[in-house]
C-alpha cells in the first residue's frame, strides 16, 4: 500500500491568547500540496489570527504549526515557503506594478540577477503584463488585488494564505482573481482562503473549515459536507415582498424559517409540523399574514452547512456565545 504524502501544512492543538483573552484553542488543521481550503467563520472567530499563526508572524501559546515539516515562527526556510496576501492592499501606489514586484522580490531575498525572472513569472501568473508599467495607485481595485497576490509569489511559495482576496471587487475582477488562484492550484500550490462568500468557497475549495470562537467546528471535503446535508430534506426559501412585522416574523420562525441578509429572504432546513408541498406552504403563510411572494425549494449549499455547524456549536454547551452571524 502506498503511503499518502505528509501534509504541507499541519496545525496540531494550536492555542493563542491575546492580553489574557482566548483567540484560538485546540486548532487542528492539515492541508496538502495543490489543495484549496476555504476558511469560514463569523467576525471575531479568529480567522486572521490563525492565518498569522500559520504565516509565522505569531507563535502559538500551545500546540504546533509546521509548514513542510518546519516551524514558520522560528525557521526562515519555512517562512519562505509561505506567501501572505493580507486583506488590505499592501503596495506602493506611486510605483509601477513591475517596480512593486521588484521591491517585494528584494524583500523576499531574491538575488538581483534572479529578480527579473521572478517579476516576469508573477506578471504572467496574475495576468498583469498589460499594466506592468502603470502606477499601482491608478489601477482599479481588482487589478490592485491581483498585484497584491503577485507580490506574495516572488519567492515561489508552496503555500499561499489569502485573507478575503475578492473583497470589494466587481464580478469581472472576481473572475480574474479566481483564474489566478486556479493557475496556482494547477501548479501544485496549496491555498488557504479566508472568505465570507459561500459561492466563492464552493467554486474554489476542495475542503472547508469553519471556525467559531477560536475553534474548528467543522472540517471536511466540500463534496462530503454537501452530500451529507443534501441527503436530508431540501431547503425551503421564502421570498417576501415586504419586511415581516412582528406577527409575520413569529409565524415564519414557528414554521422553521430563519432570516437571511436584510430579512427579505427566509430559509428553512426543516419545516415544523406535518410535511407540506410548496403550494400548501405558500397558502398557509399568506393566510397567516406573511407578505410572501413565493416559496423556492432548493438543494442546500455551503451556507446551510455553515449555519448548522454554528447552531450545533452554540447548542452543545461548549460556547453559548458562538452565534450564527455572517461569515467574514
Amino acid at each position: 500500500m502506498t503511503t499518502p504524502p505528509a501534509p504541507l501544512l499541519r496545525v496540531a492543538g494550536a492555542a493563542l491568547a491575546y492580553r489574557g483573552s482566548r483567540v484560538l484553542e485546540g486548532v487542528d488543521l492539515a492541508l496538502g500540496a495543490g489543495e484549496t481550503l476555504a476558511l469560514l467563520g463569523p467576525n471575531g472567530a479568529g480567522k486572521t489570527s490563525l492565518m498569522r499563526l500559520i504565516a509565522g508572524r505569531l507563535a502559538p501559546g500551545a500546540g504546533s504549526v509546521r509548514v513542510a515539516g518546519d516551524d514558520p515562527h522560528r525557521t526562515p526556510a519555512a517562512r519562505r515557503a509561505i506567501g501572505w496576501v493580507p486583506q488590505e492592499i499592501a503596495l506602493y501606489p506611486r510605483l509601477s506594478v513591475a517596480e512593486n514586484l521588484s521591491v517585494f522580490a528584494q524583500l523576499a531575498g531574491i538575488a538581483w540577477r534572479e529578480r527579473a525572472e521572478a517579476v516576469a513569472t508573477g506578471l504572467a501568473l496574475c495576468a498583469l503584463a498589460e499594466v506592468a508599467r502603470r502606477p499601482v495607485g491608478l489601477l482599479s481595485g481588482g487589478y490592485q488585488r491581483r498585484v497584491n497576490i503577485a507580490a506574495s509569489l516572488m519567492a515561489r511559495p508552496r503555500l499561499v494564505l489569502l485573507d478575503e482576496p475578492t473583497q470589494g471587487v466587481d464580478l469581472h475582477a472576481r473572475a480574474a482573481i479566481h483564474a489566478v488562484l486556479g493557475r496556482l492550484r494547477e501548479a501544485g500550490t496549496a491555498l488557504l482562503v479566508a472568505t465570507h462568500d459561500f459561492a466563492e468557497a464552493e467554486r474554489l475549495a476542495d475542503r472547508v473549515a469553519i471556525l467559531a470562537r477560536g475553534r474548528i467546528v467543522t472540517d471536511g471535503r466540500l463534496s462530503d459536507l454537501l452530500a451529507r446535508i443534501r441527503a436530508d430534506a431540501p431547503e425551503h426559501e421564502a421570498a417576501l415582498v415586504a419586511p415581516a412585522d412582528a406577527a409575520a416574523e413569529a409565524v415564519l420562525r414557528r414554521t422553521g424559517f430563519l432570516p437571511v441578509d436584510t430579512g427579505s429572504t427566509w430559509r428553512a432546513r426543516r419545516l415544523a409540523g406535518t410535511p407540506r408541498d410548496g403550494a400548501d406552504l405558500l397558502a398557509a403563510l399568506r393566510n397567516a399574514g406573511v407578505p410572501i411572494a413565493e416559496i423556492r425549494i432548493r438543494a442546500p449549499g455551503l451556507e446551510a452547512v455553515y449555519r448548522e455547524a454554528l447552531a450545533e456549536f452554540a447548542g452543545d454547551g461548549r460556547d453559548g456565545a458562538a452565534g450564527t452571524g455572517t461569515a467574514a
